[in-house]
């Protein structure tokens, strides 16, 4: 592919497009990672989550041949997926033994990157065909969607400081987006296929049994100083 040639600007449009379409689930996976950190370190988890996320689907872009033979990835990587969706909406305000926050900034950073790489995968077989070998053409889209994911972070986590009921909608994004992975594993492709109505349940289960997952941990979190003074 001839640098700065009609096809060449042509994929790059159609990588930077697909970064753009997928960039908000990893700034709703940062805002709510980045949520429980001092308001001094939430920009600085939102810059270094997004140069994580950027640094990790590179990566796997240029293994994505290889990534591909693996039997099973959609499907764990999206059972992995539902995990830290609960884990991201289940209270991470805590405290240790001393009292102190359980939350850090290295906590937040794992869970982030961890987190997106989880998700890349069909975002990087999606840029792969698109780049056509082309990992220049990869990395220069991946900088382009930096900007918006930053900026998209910043903006949920201020939407979730003045309204925490959009953790649950962003849970709820997560787990629909580790249905997705799930019901796309090739393994699974027999048994979707002839029973077309597992699809839905699929999607259905696994948002609602996270959101509810979620909120009664959040609830037990609540009342469970209250019952323990209330034993005492």
């Amino acid at each position: 592919m001839e640098l700065f040639s009609p096809t060449w600007f042509t994929a790059l449009a159609a990588i930077v497009l697909i970064d753009l379409v997928l960039a908000g689930d990893n700034a709703i996976v940062i805002a709510l990672a980045a949520r429980n950190l001092p308001p001094s370190l939430r920009g600085k988890a939102i810059l270094w989550g997004t140069v994580g996320a950027i640094v990790v689907r590179s990566l796997m872009t240029l293994v994505v041949v290889w990534l591909l033979r693996i039997p099973g990835l959609m499907l764990v990587g999206g059972l992995g997926l539902v995990w830290i969706a609960y884990k991201l909406m289940a209270p991470q305000d805590g405290e240790s033994q001393h009292g102190a926050p359980a939350t850090t900034f290295l906590s937040a950073m794992k869970t982030i990157v961890v987190a997106d790489a989880l998700m890349g995968v069909d975002n990087v077989l999606g840029v792969a065909g698109a780049a056509h070998g082309n990992f220049g053409l990869v990395v220069i889209g991946l900088l382009v969607s930096v900007p918006i994911v930053v900026w998209g972070s910043s903006m949920v986590l201020k939407l979730v400081d003045r309204f925490p009921v959009i953790v649950y909608l962003g849970a709820g994004v997560l787990a629909f987006t580790a249905a997705k992975m799930i019901v796309s594993e090739p393994l699974l492709d027999a048994f979707f296929d002839e029973y077309q109505a597992a699809r839905i349940a699929a999607y259905a289960v696994l948002v609602a049994g996270v959101l509810t997952a979620g909120w009664w941990a959040d609830r037990r979190h609540r009342t469970g100083p209250a019952s323990s003074t209330h034993t005492a």
